[in-house]
């Protein structure tokens, strides 16, 4: 579902990206974890289409971005770190400027499953403006679903959500992957990649250093007794790489 291969993204002299190469499957959640600057987000705007990669290639359900960029955006709901909103428009109006973009039928229907979903069903016609923090970023993953794709790739997805909300938003991505729908998960908070990641992988200096799922990533770490975040800090500080 999702294919990167032979990834590089270089800034002048900084590789960002070091020649990756990954696959995800159908139905899959997969956990991509790494120290700050290791090339986290720089590998999804690439995948989400907003950096063209220096070398390499990006599918997304068989389709490669670079030839078909409108086409292969189309499976994807994307969820940035930094999401930016119309702040002047109200959360319905936002929701309706993406359907329109997607072509989405039955709107408000869905619109309403989804504010209802991510409990703003209060709040539609109110500016954006006067959203929380915790309210944008759900608003935006309500936006990124409402044209069902079939990929999500989402940077940073609990920032600024409550207990609450992040056990939402662990349930429906769990929800989501049963029906077959592939979700890409960058995250620092390493609890929520052991809760529910199938796998997990490892970037550090641009590269992929290590993956699989949490217990192949302990045996590689030798830290079989430990949790994840030992396992991140074994493997990115003490030269395994």
């Amino acid at each position: 579902m999702i294919e990167l291969k032979n990834l590089t993204k270089r800034y002048a002299d900084f590789l960002a990206v070091n020649d990756l190469n990954l696959s995800v499957e159908r139905g899959e959640i997969f956990g991509f974890i790494g120290p700050n600057g290791a090339g986290k987000t720089t590998t999804i705007k690439i995948m989400g289409g907003i950096l063209a990669p220096t070398s390499g290639t990006v599918r997304i359900a068989g389709i490669r971005m670079d030839e078909e960029p409108e086409k292969a955006k189309q499976k994807i709901g994307f969820i940035p770190d930094r999401p930016y909103l119309y702040e002047k428009l109200t959360g319905m109006e936002f929701l309706r400027f993406t359907a329109d973009l997607y072509n989405v039928d039955a709107f408000f229907k869905k619109a309403e499953d989804k504010l209802a979903m991510f409990s703003l069903s209060d709040w539609p016609n109110e500016l954006i403006e006067s959203y929380s923090h915790g309210m944008k970023q759900r608003l935006i993953m309500a936006a990124a679903l409402l044209h069902d794709p079939e990929v999500i790739i989402v940077d940073e997805p609990t920032v600024g959500l409550d207990p609450a909300a992040v056990k939402m938003l662990k349930e429906l991505f769990r929800h989501l992957a049963g029906e077959g729908v592939t979700i890409f998960m960058s995250t620092h908070t390493l609890k929520v990649a052991e809760d529910i990641c199938d796998r997990i992988g490892i970037i550090h200096k641009g590269a992929l250093i290590a993956i699989g799922t949490t217990e192949d990533l302990k045996r590689e770490a030798g830290v079989t007794a430990a949790d994840l975040e030992q396992v991140f800090l074994n493997l990115t500080t003490e030269g395994l790489i």
